[in-house]
């Protein structure tokens, strides 16, 4: 049994997010600047340079990428032969959010009572927590700050089966279509299929943690993913809703069974911001 302390993971996700909000990952920049390569609006064209100057300013300047600091996603692979000691994995996450958002100067925006006062936690915890076991004694964890422009066009359809490839490939361009400009094109779309309600609209959100435009491993569901990205720039809305052909940097799909009688279909929304980071300890 291999033993992590609780500060460690403190420690671990305070880098991450305030990394994640300062710095865009190599394979984000480099799918942007090809995007600027391909792009023929000139609107479009000229709001990929400013995406990439903004990119550039954050970086050297060590301020937040986009206003919206996101809602702090924490995705955790605990290894069956890890053990936390003291304190608990969770207080240790929310701990470190904390001293991200505080030490960071990054915007705290979770509310408590969500439904009537809206009252800001000041610190923005609770982090959003999804911790799967795994084999070995390693612990992964990936910071995810996803904003709220983006995350309140995701969507999920419980689509039937005799739906199919096609009913899958519209649910998707629909989704697109409607959300237009508010998600902040172009970005990345993460899809789930199968299982049920909850774990689809999870491997939706998982998507996004691949490298942007890393094929699925599954030719199947790569030539799906090429479909579905060839469709959405064709819709026309482009950079920041401006017009062009690049709605998309990429489509990101995972898949699991689903019941005989159901095929569930989440769409998950990444805008241009794509921010993540990971550290494995």
């Amino acid at each position: 049994m291999r033993e992590i302390e609780a500060s460690a993971v403190t420690e671990a996700i305070t880098d991450l997010f305030i990394q994640a909000n300062y710095e865009l990952t190599d394979d984000v920049i480099s799918a942007l600047k090809l995007a600027r390569q391909q792009e023929e609006s000139p609107a479009g064209r000229e709001a990929l340079d400013k995406i990439l100057e903004n990119a550039s300013i954050a970086g050297e300047e060590r301020v937040p990428l986009c206003q919206d600091c996101g809602t702090a996603l924490v995705f955790i692979e605990l290894g069956q032969d890890a053990h936390i000691t003291g304190g608990d994995l969770y207080q240790a996450v929310n701990e470190g959010v904390r001293r991200a958002y505080v030490e960071g100067y990054l915007r705290k925006s979770m509310v408590e009572k969500p439904f009537s006062e809206r009252t800001n936690t000041q610190d923005n915890t609770p982090a959003v927590i999804h911790t799967t076991v795994v084999p070995g004694n390693r612990l992964r964890i990936i910071a995810l700050p996803k904003g709220a422009g983006s995350e309140n066009m995701t969507r999920l359809g419980m689509l039937t089966p005799a739906s199919g490839r096609q009913g899958v490939i519209d649910f998707v361009v629909k989704a697109v279509e409607e959300a237009g400009a508010n998600p902040c094109p172009p970005g990345i779309i993460g899809v789930g299929i199968g299982g049920t309600a909850e774990r689809t609209l999870l491997l939706a959100k998982q998507a996004l943690l691949r490298k942007v435009g890393e094929p699925s491993l599954d030719s199947e569901t790569s030539n799906l993913e090429k479909d579905i990205l060839d469709k959405v720039n064709r819709l026309g809305i482009g950079p920041m809703g401006y017009g062009g052909r690049i709605t998309a940097l990429a489509v990101h799909i995972e898949t699991s069974p689903a019941h005989i009688g159901s095929m569930p279909v989440a769409v998950s929304l990444q805008c241009h911001s794509a921010r993540h980071r990971e550290i494995t300890l």
